[in-house]
């Protein structure tokens, strides 16, 4: 668990001028579970398409869609 005094405003004030999702990324990231599982998926060599579904459906996560390169 971290030390840090996650209350301190001069450590976290601006967490008041986040919007939702820069919030829900300040505490995701400090969640040890997410953290693992995400440590876990970057140690798996070569990751398939339906580990990374999992990985972001049990997190929330949503990934914009890349353009395709037409060549």
């Amino acid at each position: 668990m971290l030390d840090t005094e996650w209350w301190h405003h001069a450590a976290y004030g601006y967490i008041w001028q986040l919007a939702a999702s820069g919030f829900a990324w300040e505490y995701l990231r400090r969640n040890d579970e997410y953290r693992n599982d995400c440590q876990a998926l970057a140690l798996t060599r070569r990751q398939d398409a339906k580990q990374l579904e999992s990985f972001a459906h049990r997190w929330g996560l949503l990934f914009p869609k890349r353009p395709r390169h037409g060549g």
